[in-house]
């Protein structure tokens, strides 16, 4: 992960067993010292001597200077008991909560007067929206981030009401059934700073179960909210609730959520995360710019995504992927309804996309590819950029004028708004079709947005731009974007490696005529109702101690349906990944950052033996770039080192969502000897027996046995 060197530092950061941290998150109260007076019994008059005078004088002295020290030594236990305190976690009391407090943002929600529950120093801002009365698209300007943001706030709790439904929406003109985050699509931006605890509040009123991945976000201490269902939890059953809390915790830049149950996030469950530093304008962003947005590219179904599964999955159909209809930005895209007879079409409404932004400046744009499938090949024509960050991690900006983002990838690009031919110019966001197995003849490839220059004397929109494409062919191969020139500007070589372990990613066809994604010999099926890591807690002893620090789980887990890498301690593991496959493989960490030390093309990567060699010859350790989403490109290989310093059942799988659901996936269970002091909590077992929570799952292979489907 980004925070690899941070966290070989703190090996302390075992995540405790339940009690432990329970007892860690309790309020710690402080202090409290008061004045206390005792009554003074009346004493029978008297004539005083003199020698009784003088020792009352000096008694009555000694006491004025004794209570003069007094209340410097409260200030002082005061100020020590503050300190104490802030060290656990906590904000410190007095003037600096009620600043921060005063310095919440104005426009992302209200702050709450009661205390967080589990720690009652931390403001909780509550992020609400009305519920649509019908489904809509979510407002394009709420993609757009405030210059006002206050990077150097305290932390604070930021809560956020979800309520999953069902709709008919039509982000192109053409209506399909949609999942929707209250009622609109895409799903509301989650913003935070660093060290902010985020809570989302999920009510399901949807027909089938789901659960939320915050992809990208690490997760340290709070595996069980990482929403992979099969492996960290069951799913949120209809009509139920569940309620995702984590804080963020040493690391910045742009993540997206989406739904991690079966391929429900095609159907409209997706949404971006931005999470900003303190440094983030001061170091981390080497290139000043005046605006800040968000930018997400998709493909587009226009079926269901359960109906597509389920033809995909069948026999005899080989791995060939859907091919979708359309592309959308920001959840919009444009189709002519004359495209589509009989088909329910309305594109009365639809526009192109336009990005405002001010003449002669620079702007960052967060592109996220929240698709399933496609890879993009994003420009903005007649502008050359800059490339700023690679999923969450600063890079020392390198120049471009075309971006190859495949899914779940995340890219910061900056551009200056200094050209003189137009006011108004294409954003063109093509697919890659060379990719594809098949055709889609309704398939539009290429989505447009529009930038506009925008000033004083700025005019309404007249006419579509007339911008010039750039004169280099586009692209014609599956390639990702070649970023061996992308460096971290948190510069970080990684350490040696303990063990090197090879993977080969393929499709094989076995019982059935069944086309299955593997990795070595494992196929991947979830068992929905008993997720990986409840049942790694429920084993027995001997199924759970493997006896080496890095090796395969064959006890507690059948390796042919999970595989699963059981670390003990903090380990370090070169994963060199051969793709016997056609097309490209967008791998995924949950997690973790790792280490992009090669990505090759063609060929084999270099053996155990060799690598060293290899890695020094090239110079390939030399702060190499960081990332959790790594594309190994079609009969070729990657080679990534990856830090497993962060304990729980992780997820590493093809973000092409038709590769994952056909078995695609593998899991790290890391840091083993602290997992196994966990317990699961009582409502997350109980979400695996409520009603309706198989709902929605990817179909079981054995619904084929006996029959080779449907030519």
């Amino acid at each position: 992960m980004d925070a690899a060197g941070v966290r070989q530092q703190r090996d302390s950061t075992d995540a405790p067993d339940e009690e432990a941290y329970q007892e860690l998150s309790e309020h710690q109260p402080f202090i409290r010292l008061s004045h206390g007076s005792t009554p003074l019994r009346q004493s029978r008059p008297r004539t005083p001597s003199v020698w009784k005078l003088g020792l009352c004088f000096f008694i009555a002295t000694i006491s004025v200077l004794a209570l003069s020290i007094v209340p410097f030594s409260l200030q002082a236990l005061s100020k020590e008991s503050s300190s104490d305190t802030h060290e656990l976690g906590e904000p410190p009391i007095g003037d600096e909560t009620d600043h921060n407090e005063a310095d919440a943002e104005p426009d992302s929600g209200h702050a709450s007067e009661e205390s967080d529950e589990n720690n009652p120093k931390l403001i909780v801002i509550q992020h609400e929206e009305e519920i649509s009365s019908m489904p809509a698209l979510r407002d394009a300007s709420q993609y757009i981030l405030s210059n006002s943001w206050d990077f150097d706030a305290a932390p604070v709790v930021r809560e956020y009401h979800w309520t999953i439904v069902d709709g008919r929406l039509n982000p192109d003109g053409v209506f399909r059934p949609m999942i929707l985050v209250n009622n609109q699509f895409p799903g509301p931006l989650v913003e935070c700073n660093d060290g902010d605890t985020i809570r989302v509040i999920v009510d399901n009123k949807a027909i089938n179960a789901t659960s939320i991945h915050f992809h990208g976000l690490f997760q340290n201490g709070t595996n069980s909210m990482d929403g992979a269902v099969g492996i960290t939890q069951c799913p949120i059953a209809p009509n139920s609730s569940f309620t995702y809390e984590f804080q963020v915790q040493n690391q910045s830049g742009t993540y997206w959520y989406h739904a991690h149950h079966s391929a429900q996030a095609s159907d409209g469950l997706v949404g971006p995360v931005v999470v900003h530093s303190r440094d983030e304008r001061t170091t981390l962003q080497k290139l000043e710019y005046a605006s800040d947005r968000v930018v997400m590219v998709q493909d587009h179904y226009h079926n269901l995504t359960s109906e597509i599964l389920m033809d995909y999955l069948k026999p005899d159909m080989e791995n060939n992927e859907p091919v979708p209809d359309n592309g959308l930005i920001n959840g919009r895209g444009m189709r002519d309804c004359k495209d589509f007879e009989g088909w329910d079409c309305d594109a009365s409404n639809a526009t192109a996309l336009v990005f405002d932004l001010a003449a002669g400046q620079r702007h960052r744009l967060r592109i996220i590819n929240v698709g399933a499938f496609a890879e993009f090949q994003i420009q903005w024509d007649e502008h050359p950029f800059y490339v700023t960050e690679v999923d969450g991690t600063d890079v020392l900006p390198e120049p471009f004028h075309r971006l190859n983002i495949l899914p779940a990838q995340r890219y910061s690009i900056v551009l200056e708004t200094n050209v003189t031919t137009a006011d108004a110019f294409w954003m063109r966001a093509r697919m890659v079709t060379h990719c594809f197995t098949t055709k889609n003849r309704r398939l539009q490839s290429e989505t447009r947005a529009m930038i506009r220059y925008t000033s004083t004397e700025t005019k309404a929109l007249d006419k579509d731009p007339n911008s010039k494409d750039w004169p280099d062919v586009i692209e014609v191969q599956c390639r990702d974007l070649n970023v061996s020139a992308l460096h971290p500007v948190i510069s970080m070589n990684p350490p040696p490696a303990d063990k090197y372990m090879r993977f080969d990613a393929s499709f094989m066809i076995g019982d059935w005529r069944l086309s299955r994604g593997f990795f070595n010999q494992s196929t991947w099926h979830l068992n929905m109702t008993h997720p990986s890591l409840h049942r790694f807690l429920d084993a027995p002893a001997n199924a759970t101690s493997l006896g080496s620090p890095i090796a395969v789980n064959n006890l507690a887990y059948d390796y042919k349906k999970e595989l699963v890498i059981q670390t003990e301690g903090i380990r370090t593991i070169d994963f060199a990944i051969n793709n016997f496959d056609d097309g490209n493989h967008p791998f995924h960490l949950h997690g973790h950052k790792f280490f992009v030390l090669v990505q090759g093309r063609g060929g084999y990567p270099p053996s155990e033996e060799d690598l060293p060699a290899f890695l020094q010859q090239h110079d390939l350790e030399n702060n190499p770039l960081r990332r959790d989403t790594v594309t190994v490109e079609g009969y070729s290989w990657a080679v990534i080192r990856i830090v497993l310093d962060n304990p729980g059942m992780w997820a590493f799988h093809c973000h092409n969502m038709w590769h994952a659901e056909s078995g695609m996936v593998m899991q790290l269970l890391v840091r083993s000897d602290v997992v196994r002091g966990w317990s699961v909590k009582e409502q997350e077992r109980a979400m695996c027996g409520l009603e309706g929570v198989t709902t929605g799952m990817r179909p079981d292979d054995s619904i084929w046995f006996g029959n080779f489907g449907e030519k």
